[in-house]
């Protein structure tokens, strides 16, 4: 280390692989002071302006925000938060063009400023030493912070490393042609600048501080040289011009003679490096509370009438800029974002200023002709080599192109197309005019966007293996706990603790309620296919039977007493004999009582038989309904038919004589006694026995009308 610092002492330094001279064209803007431009009518805020993930949204259209208000937060190291760079209103949230060279559209944050510039709320710190490195690392990660030379990377994590730092150096290289913003702010603001420097000292604490700077900045040197001659710490490395010296690799090599291998970060090696407009944005975070929310940039090119360097709000349009500086082509053709070597073409000039903007290129058509070119584009390669003898980086540029068409990303990495700087030398010597870094950006944008899908599907892998390992283990412990809750209650069960006598008592119980379901199945279907003995209904029509036998005796006997017989009683056919009413009185009264006691027979016969087929109820009433059915059958109204042809022929002979048609009643009353005291097993018979009652009694009636006159 030693030997370093007296090789820098002595301006004796190393070189890198490659390399060009373009023409600088920094005279364009380095004889005039930086300019503070106006507020623009709009500002575009796209949520991620560097290398990392977007924080998430703190406001709504609609909502009032104050200069210096924290439009985004995150917890996560790699989110840097965006600031309302000035007050007004959040006019929309929604996709726009960003300043990235693929010119796709990612969420941005429209704020339409109202013109009072009002701040929020700050603390201003006189002496930082006060303050603890995590207390000025949290005002650090709160300013939204970021690499300002290019990357973009997020400052909070470069100087949150905890290995031992040897050197720390600041990169006020400022190698692209056109650009002169650090040259300026050097210039201007070389205090705020060292006690940013310190900040990151009192951070870090590096062995040494070295301050690369290119010999093409006379005045920002001599400036420098000033503020540090007190403090041997800090070292002003004056190298020479040389593009690209300001890069990381190289500007590494150059001061230390250390070469970064691929794949490995400079802070492994002890070294950081951090650019000069970092710097002065560290010292207004820590010191005055000003979150980044603006920047220098370069606004060049002979399209222009005043270029110059501004102090830009970050979200202005570029359009705004170039209006500002006298562009006066119409066309706003050739609008270039960032330097000749490294920058890219714009599509709009509505794409915003964001934090890793430090130029803007507004070229004559003088200016971007070649003397190559054919008017037909790009050319077939030539072979030449030019573009890997240029090379810093010790690339192939050549077959990263030809891997690169070919999209054979294995072989892209193997080339180590992640190394690449694009720093655009190769394209710059190539003959045949192949925009070769544009093929290396298209290139490392589908590897990391397939990383991506691969990491998203080996994350899915992962959590379906996870979920069938969950559910494998689920389904051996649900049947661990019910194998041991079986073999508890088996314990239980045999031993003769009061919880057996429960567990016993259950499965009893339980056994008990299936057997007695199941029998129940088994008498319903018994009870519907057996034969039954006695039910209701035979019941019933035995004591209907009863009741017509007891009628029919008790009308023969009414019949014997009033009606005398062939030998006591002699008829003459030819006179008008006189004979005895019959006592109808009696022979109702001897009816009455002889059905009441049928009525009696079959109430007592009923309450046996419900008593005794109490389970049978239900089928024998299906059984009843059935037979009443069947009354309606042709059977039974041939046998009423009968019945009544039968009660017309006896009413026809007693019309003849009283003695014969008595005579005649007598025996028909014989015969419907003896056809009514037959079993009657079903209620067709009942039925036709109480139609031929019914005539023999309107016969009677008849008889009697006759005797009486």
């Amino acid at each position: 280390m030693g030997s370093v610092i007296e090789r820098i002492k002595r301006g004796n330094f190393w070189t890198f692989h490659g390399g060009i001279h373009p023409p600088e064209q920094k005279f364009l803007t380095t004889d005039k002071p930086i300019r503070a431009v106006s507020i623009p009518e709009q500002l575009i805020l796209p949520l991620q302006q560097h290398i990392g993930i977007a924080g998430e949204l703190q406001v709504k259209v609609g909502d009032k925000v104050l200069k210096g208000q924290a439009l985004t937060h995150s917890m996560h190291p790699m989110a840097v938060p965006i600031h309302a760079p000035t007050s007004g209103t959040i006019s929309a949230v929604k996709n726009a063009v960003i300043a990235h060279p693929s010119g796709l559209s990612e969420l941005c944050l429209f704020i339409t400023p109202d013109g009072e510039d009002k701040w929020r709320e700050r603390h201003i710190c006189i002496d930082f030493n006060q303050l603890t490195n995590n207390e000025l690392i949290d005002k650090i990660a709160s300013a939204g912070i970021s690499g300002m030379g290019g990357a973009g990377f997020p400052t909070q994590v470069k100087v949150s490393i905890r290995e031992k730092i040897k050197f720390l150096i600041i990169n006020a290289a400022e190698c692209e042609p056109y650009i002169s913003a650090d040259d300026l702010l050097m210039r201007e603001h070389s205090p705020s600048i060292l006690d940013g420097i310190n900040i990151l000292d009192r951070i870090l604490s590096p062995a040494y501080i070295l301050i690369g700077i290119e010999e093409n900045k006379p005045e920002a040197i001599k400036v420098l040289q000033q503020a540090t001659a007190h403090n041997e710490h800090i070292q002003v490395c004056v190298v020479p011009t040389k593009y690209p010296t300001g890069g990381e690799k190289q500007l590494i090599q150059i001061l230390t003679g250390q070469e970064v291998p691929s794949g490995v970060l400079p802070s492994s090696l002890g070294i950081v490096m951090h650019n000069i407009a970092t710097c002065f944005a560290i010292a207004d975070a820590v010191i005055n509370d000003i979150p980044l929310i603006k920047r220098v940039v370069t606004v060049s090119g002979q399209a222009l009438k005043k270029p110059q360097n501004v102090w830009s709000l970050l979200g202005t349009p570029v359009g705004f800029l170039l209006e500002q500086c006298g562009y006066a082509n119409k066309n706003k053709k050739h609008i270039i974002m960032g330097g000749p070597m490294m920058g890219y073409s714009l599509p709009t000039d509505q794409v915003p200023v964001v934090k890793t903007t430090n130029c803007v290129l507004a070229p004559s058509e003088q200016e971007i002709s070649s003397p190559y070119s054919t008017g037909t584009g790009e050319i077939e390669c030539i072979r030449c080599g030019q573009c890997s003898d240029v090379c810093p980086s010790q690339l192939l540029p050549q077959e990263l192109q030809w891997s690169a068409k070919a999209k054979d990303q294995p072989q892209l990495e193997k080339l180590n197309l992640f190394d690449c700087i694009e720093c655009g030398a190769c394209a710059y010597v190539c003959p045949s005019q192949i925009p070769l870094v544009h093929y290396y950006r298209v290139a490392k944008s589908e590897i990391r966007t397939q990383k991506q899908l691969d990491i998203k599907a080996e994350h899915a892998k992962v959590r379906f293996e996870a979920r069938k390992e969950r559910l494998a283990r689920d389904k051996i412990a649900r049947e661990e706990k019910h194998k041991a809750a079986a073999e508890a209650r088996k314990v239980r069960m045999n031993s003769g603790t009061p919880q057996a006598k429960t567990e016993k008592s259950a499965v009893a119980e339980a056994l008990a309620r299936v057997k007695a379901k199941k029998a129940q199945q088994t008498k319903i279907g018994d009870s519907v296919t057996a034969d039954h003995t006695v039910t209701p209904i035979d019941v019933e029509q035995k004591s209907q039977v009863s009741a017509a036998i007891a009628r029919a005796k008790a009308k023969k006997l009414a019949a014997q007493q009033n009606i005398p017989t062939e030998k006591s009683v002699s008829v003459d056919t030819t006179d008008d004999i006189a004979i005895e009413p019959v006592n109808d009185k009696k022979a109702k009264i001897a009816a009455a009582v002889a059905k009441a006691k049928a009525r009696k027979l079959t109430e007592k016969s009923n309450d046996t038989a419900l008593a005794t087929n109490k389970n049978t109820l239900d089928d024998n009433t299906v059984i009843s309904k059935q037979v009443e059915k069947s009354v309606d059958d042709k059977k039974a109204k041939i046998a009423a038919a009968v019945a009544k042809a039968k009660a017309r022929k006896l009413a026809e002979k007693s019309n003849d004589t009283a003695l014969a048609s008595n005579k005649n009643t007598l025996d028909d009353n014989t015969v419907i006694s003896k056809v009514v005291a037959k079993p009657v097993n079903d209620k067709k018979a009942k039925i036709a026995a109480t139609v031929t009652e019914a005539k023999a009694s309107k016969l009677a009636e008849q008889q009697t009308k006759l005797e009486s006159t």
